[in-house]
């Protein structure tokens, strides 16, 4: 939430939850200050001829929006987060069968795909579906002035003149997509890709603590 001219990077309060759904067979919730979204996966299931695969699981990603039908946007984070998911699950394991993730929006205070991203990554480790590697989002503004805010909030999205949000995976904290929106230098793409790394080290501790906790518990 906090600009990062510098290597302290500031990431507004995380709060998760997993297996909170009785349903789905891997739930999560996940809060990044004020925009929380509530995901469930469904799978491996039979899958629609129309739609089977012959050598890997057919992936299909819904976002539900708080009020009203989906629009283009939703239609956007959807094909982001199918990419992202795509990337990150061994879906040669389960070849001609189906996977379905629901996200569910509850409130949008910004950095909302990124929101989308991590509450899917939760989601499917509760499902205990095989990943290569875990994935986590990050969303970078850059302000009038040039500087970089990393999980801006909806006000400071709405200030800033370019947004950025990338996917990174927890092996070699690669970038595996990315979308973005307004103007920037080739420099500030860079600068963004650089602190987003460096912001994902602290949300993939965050996924860490947050699953040792529930285990303790279970034990």
């Amino acid at each position: 939430m906090e600009e990062c001219g510098d290597t302290n990077i500031t990431l507004r309060e995380f709060g998760c939850e997993q297996s909170l759904l009785s349903r789905p067979d891997g739930s999560s919730s996940f809060m990044q200050g004020d925009t929380s979204v509530l995901a469930g996966v469904y799978g491996p299931a039979e899958v629609k001829v129309s739609k089977e695969i012959y050598d890997r699981a057919t992936l299909e990603v819904v976002i539900q929006p708080k009020v009203g039908l989906s629009s283009v946007r939703e239609r956007l984070q959807e094909q982001s987060v199918r990419e992202t998911c795509e990337a990150a699950l061994l879906a040669s394991l389960h070849p001609r069968s189906s996977l379905t993730l629901v996200l569910q929006l509850l409130h949008d205070d910004g950095s909302l795909l990124s929101c989308y991203l991590n509450a899917a990554c939760m989601a499917l480790m509760d499902a205990g579906l095989p990943m290569s590697c875990l994935f986590c989002g990050v969303t970078c503004a850059v302000n009038a002035e040039g500087q970089i805010i990393t999980d801006p909030s909806a006000a400071q999205e709405k200030e800033s003149r370019a947004l950025m949000t990338f996917a990174v995976e927890s092996t070699e904290h690669r970038v595996i997509m990315s979308s973005t929106r307004g103007s920037f230098s080739v420099h500030e793409l860079q600068q963004c890709i650089a602190v987003s790394q460096k912001a994902s080290e602290k949300i993939f501790q965050f996924y860490r603590d947050s699953v040792r906790r529930r285990y303790s518990k279970i034990l």
